[in-house]
């Protein structure tokens, strides 16, 4: 991936499968003036979130308050917020009351973008899909400026020592691929 900078042969490489998220509202909008979903400046997107349309909709209408559901792209609930409160599982953001107040059934839309599909170095701390770890590099390669073509291991027996990236998590991902990670005595 583009900016990836140099990356050695044996670098744990995952996949970019989100981009940027988005917020608005919901499809068929909501009466004027009722309030904002703010998308959390830093981390909006979370361990776990996945592509797609998240949908938030209120299903307790309240003076100057109200509670919304948050619902994740393959229908899973994954809780209720509060008004000026901030939901954080999977997308993160936080919910202003307007001058108008809600009513059920209105709400927001949380887009997350498709990512690139390009690999880049495996961290288990991204969050746009690489925090999984999906292939090992196979040859040394400069993605500093422009994104490059390289050939990546899908399978295969590798010792630990020799890989960049590797960590527990990683060995967790690989288990029920057909990645064999070992160490050489």
């Amino acid at each position: 991936d583009s900016g990836a900078g140099v990356l050695a042969k044996g670098t744990v490489l995952g996949k970019i499968t989100k981009g940027a998220a988005s917020s608005a509202a919901k499809s068929g909008g909501n009466a004027a003036n009722t309030g904002t979903l703010t998308l959390d400046a830093t981390t909006p997107i979370l361990a776990g979130a996945k592509a797609g349309v998240y949908t938030v909709r209120c299903i307790t209408a309240a003076t100057n308050g109200g509670i919304f559901r948050v619902t994740d792209p393959n229908g899973n609930v994954l809780g209720d917020v509060a008004v000026a409160a901030t939901f954080s599982n999977q997308i993160k953001f936080s919910i202003s009351d307007g001058t108008q107040d809600f009513i059920v059934g209105e709400g927001f839309d949380v887009t997350i973008a498709a990512g690139s599909g390009n690999y880049t170095a495996y961290d288990n701390d991204n969050v746009d899909g690489s925090e999984a770890a999906a292939a090992i590099l196979a040859e040394d390669v400069d993605a500093t400026s422009a994104d490059v073509n390289a050939i990546a291991y899908v399978a295969g027996e590798f010792n630990s020592a020799a890989l960049t990236g590797y960590d527990a998590a990683a060995g967790v991902d690989f288990e029920g691929k057909p990645i064999f990670i070992g160490s050489v005595l």
